[in-house]
């Protein structure tokens, strides 16, 4: 059964961390075995800038399993799916150990994207291309960035006038705004899932 006594102890030292780190995590709904992490993408790297939210999951054994998680923010890096969101990270899979908490977790995700490992992917076309056309990787992986992790500086008003634009009625666009942290991509892509 999961430890939830520890799991509230791991997200508030998460929120006392924040300034330091930029690393955060948030319950998603009322139990606490469906969270949000959230990353800054690291400086110097082609995702500096981003904020990358990822899905996690608690398992019944968690902290004696590891924390199902995937990036909900789409990324382009050779040990992360570019279609799913999946990460390729031992600590992920059989390197975890109850010692490690959800803040190490997430940060170990954060230097897996200052440091990818393409010679163990999880996404072949990504990895393939990071050894082949590296040039192309940073470009496509900035781009990424841009389109997909970065909240642009519209402001609430103008992004609900563009997308109400698009043809979504003024209150769902304003609860999937509300629902992904005011970025309009992520906004768009639920508005048009659903």
């Amino acid at each position: 059964m999961i430890d939830f006594g520890r799991v509230q102890k791991e997200l508030q030292e998460c929120s006392k961390d924040i300034e330091a780190s930029g690393i955060k995590v948030t319950p998603k709904g009322d139990n606490l075995t469906r969270l949000l992490g959230t990353i800054p993408g690291p400086t110097g790297t082609p995702y500096e800038g981003g904020t990358f939210q990822i899905d996690i999951t608690l398992p019944d054994a968690y902290p004696f399993q590891p924390p199902k998680m995937q990036f909900a923010t789409k990324v382009w890096h050779p040990n992360i799916s570019s279609q799913s969101g999946a990460i390729c990270l031992d600590i992920l899979k059989d390197q975890w150990s109850p010692a490690l908490t959800l803040k190490t977790a997430l940060l170990s995700v954060q230097a897996l994207l200052s440091a990818p490992e393409p010679n163990d992917p999880q996404d072949a076309v990504v990895a393939q291309q990071y050894h082949k056309d590296y040039q192309t990787f940073v470009s496509t992986a900035r781009y990424w960035t841009e389109a997909f992790a970065k909240t642009s500086s519209l402001g609430v008003e103008e992004k609900v006038k563009q997308l109400v634009e698009m043809g979504f009625p003024e209150p769902i666009v304003r609860s999937a705004l509300e629902a992904v942290g005011g970025d309009e991509n992520l906004a768009l892509e639920r508005l048009c899932s659903s």
